[in-house]
């Protein structure tokens, strides 16, 4: 049975991240009269806001209280600690809901692909951006035992993950990362961190906001050779017709000529190396690099670092997702203006946003235009969607309070925000947040533990 407009038009978002929240605001903002149920498989909404961010970002992270205005709207409701596809299935969300539109972002990290990259401390930096935030999934950060880390790509992933651990531990102590976190960074051995990137200065992806932070860092000394800041003539192109590039390159050729201050830690910005293989037998030794400056004498000849951990920052990998269509070679589902493709055809009344629909690409704010792409192509398709066997929103509560799911609704949330700012307010800090799911979840429901 169609959609009939007797009544709200109920789509499910599945995704509480920047994505999924904008494209609850595009929803509800549009003349038509809709209602948002957003599912997340996290107690806690905002997505890459809250786990993606570093903490010593707090200007970024604010963009939290503009997500938190529209979850705040009638017309939206938050279902956190809900796994689409374990604890609803998407026949499950199909049968409740008018359209379904995933924001689901893409989980998954590129592996470096070299020898040794299953070393234990050679880790993916999505891993540790992770732990530093407080994810629930967070794996532990072994790279803390080390003097020595080398961290590979060119990306602000990777100058996040440098920053983190060339910090100071009483530098973050104001901000909101975990109490464990913190307590794990005061005993940080990390001396030499090595940002490496394959090409040279002018490809690395670096923003110059993110870049303007290193000489900022204390007891940090921030070291770039000359001799990787020699650019061919392609790198040269690159500087004169782009005003970006440009600055980057003007700030490492500065960085390149300032003398060491002996501060205690120190992040190398090394370009020109490509990966060769990660050396160690049980665990990580060190790293080799192959040179490719294309103009230089030393082209092909093999660095060779001593480093004890080794972070992947090469990008994120797609994984497909139950009941959609998924294209290997691009990561993300197929689809057409947000309408969700297979086999050269739209699948009537599914939808996608964010990283899953455009790739790993882009800041948090390209999420705003992205979701209403997709949203404008929902509310086209309104009067031909399939229309919910169910859509009485009480059904919803009851078919996941059937199954057990101590789901997690906005107010619940609200409890555990509440918890984390008296906690950081204790401690004269801006919040401490909650990592371990269990804890997260006793406090949002405290009288059913």
């Amino acid at each position: 049975m169609a959609y009939q407009k007797d009544r709200p038009l109920r789509v499910a978002v599945i995704g509480a991240g920047p994505a999924g929240i904008y494209a609850a605001d595009a929803l509800t903002s549009s003349d038509l009269p809709v209602t948002v149920d957003v599912y997340d498989k996290l107690p806690a909404p905002y997505g890459l806001v809250r786990y993606g961010v570093a903490p010593d970002h707090p200007k970024i992270q604010s963009i939290s209280e503009k997500l938190r205005l529209i979850l705040e709207r009638d017309e939206v409701r938050f279902f956190g600690n809900v796994a689409i596809g374990d604890d609803l299935t998407l026949d499950d969300v199909r049968r409740h809901y008018d359209a379904v539109l995933f924001s689901t972002g893409i989980p998954g990290h590129r592996d470096l692909g070299v020898p040794g990259d299953n070393l234990p401390s050679c880790q993916a930096a999505a891993d540790f951006v992770s732990w530093y935030n407080g994810h629930p999934d967070a794996l532990p950060a072994r790279p803390l035992e080390s003097e020595r880390v080398a961290v590979i790509g060119a990306g602000n992933v990777a100058l996040d993950v440098a920053r983190m651990l060339v910090t100071h531990a009483d530098d973050l102590a104001s901000t909101d990362v975990p109490d464990d976190v913190l307590a794990a960074l005061r005993t940080n051995k990390v001396t030499d961190v090595y940002v490496v990137g394959r090409r040279g200065p002018a490809y690395a992806k670096f923003t110059a906001p993110e870049l303007r932070e290193l000489p900022e860092l204390d007891d940090v000394d921030l070291i770039v050779h000359p001799d990787d800041m020699v650019l061919d003539p392609a790198s040269q192109e690159l500087v004169d017709g782009n005003r970006k590039v440009r600055t980057n390159v003007n700030l490492f050729t500065e960085w390149s000529k300032k003398p060491l201050t002996g501060a205690s830690r120190r992040l190398h910005l090394l370009f020109w190396r490509k990966l060769k293989d990660v050396t160690g037998t049980d665990d990580v030794t060190g790293v080799r690099f192959e040179r490719t400056h294309p103009g230089s004498e030393h082209l092909g000849e093999i660095d060779a670092i001593e480093v004890q951990a080794v972070f992947a920052a090469i990008g994120y990998e797609g994984q497909p997702l139950p009941g959609l269509p998924f294209d290997p070679f691009s990561g993300t589902v197929p689809h057409e203006t947000g309408r969700v493709v297979e086999n050269g055809a739209v699948v009537p009344g599914l939808y996608v946003a964010g990283w899953v629909k455009r790739g790993p690409i882009g800041v948090i704010g390209n999420n705003k235009a992205d979701a209403v792409e997709t949203v404008r192509s929902l509310l086209a398709d309104a009067e031909s969607l399939p229309g919910a066997e169910n859509p009485d929103p009480a059904a919803v509560d009851a078919l996941l309070e059937s199954r057990g799911v101590r789901f997690v609704t906005y107010d619940h949330w609200l409890r555990l925000e509440a918890h984390e700012l008296a906690a950081g307010a204790a401690q004269g800090r801006t919040r401490s947040k909650v990592a371990e799911r269990a804890r997260m979840l006793s406090i949002c429901h405290p009288d059913t533990q």
